[in-house]
């Protein structure tokens, strides 16, 4: 009876285990998003952008809200800076990758990386070809 009793309760509890890793895995692989610039077109001054590095700093933010120059002053970054602007503006900076995209670009951008607030920066990082993880958390640029 008590051989029944620990059987019955061990493999309960292996279930039970197997469950919560499958679930925290499954929420630590969803936490960070994935871009894909197969699906997602971003336009530079004068050309289509094809990302070329490995990892870039996103930042998506508003011209029409936010200035760039004092924006990057609030960003500590060693990768390449990839700005997305959704006041569609087209612009040249030095050493920034200034981007624009049609609505319903930005507006698959924002979804996919669950943007409630701008502007935003993220780090992302290659992988696959042209699939970029998003490799830290969203974080709001404060200016203040």
């Amino acid at each position: 009876m008590r051989n029944k009793f620990f059987y019955t309760f061990s493999s309960f509890f292996g279930a039970l285990l197997v469950a919560a890793f499958f679930f925290y895995f499954k929420y630590k692989f969803s936490e960070y998003r994935f871009i894909d610039f197969n699906k997602i077109v971003l336009y530079t001054k004068n050309d289509i952008f094809i990302p070329k590095k490995n990892e870039y700093t996103l930042i998506i933010f508003s011209s029409r809200m936010n200035n760039l120059e004092n924006l990057i002053k609030h960003v500590k970054t060693a990768y390449p800076i990839l700005a997305v602007d959704i006041f569609q503006k087209r612009k040249i900076y030095p050493n920034i990758i200034y981007t624009t995209a049609g609505i319903n670009t930005i507006i698959k951008l924002i979804q996919y990386l669950n943007i409630y607030e701008v502007p935003v920066v993220v780090n992302i990082k290659r992988y696959h070809k042209l699939l970029y993880k998003q490799d830290s958390p969203l974080k709001v640029i404060n200016v203040k």
